[in-house]
């Protein structure tokens, strides 16, 4: 009476699986990831920041549309808040971590 295709439920099944892939797994991980990005652009007053562009300033004023960072020679730049690309913490080198007495190089 009715002719059912193997294509067309092959298709469906598809569709599901994707479907469920989709909101299950790429939706939260997405979210997960530009929360963590807009947390790194957070940036206050007299934290280092650096910007898309490779710029390293301390920020010195903080807008709703402007963020101003003054570099360590003194000259303040102004940037759009979706400039910044994260806070800059400088990893601290082996040269700057104290040793333990005894060990002799």
């Amino acid at each position: 009476m009715f002719a059912t295709s193997s294509g067309s439920s092959f298709l469906v099944i598809y569709l599901v699986v994707f479907g469920a892939l989709y909101f299950f797994y790429l939706r939260p991980r997405n979210k997960r990831q530009k929360a963590a990005r807009s947390e790194a652009r957070k940036v206050e007053v007299g934290q280092r920041a650096q910007t898309i562009g490779g710029f390293v300033g301390t920020v010195v004023r903080t807008d709703s549309d402007l963020i101003t960072l003054r570099s360590a020679s003194g000259v303040e730049l102004e940037f759009v808040p979706s400039a910044i690309a994260r806070r800059f913490d400088p990893v601290p080198t082996a040269s700057d971590e104290p040793t333990a007495e005894g060990d002799e190089k």
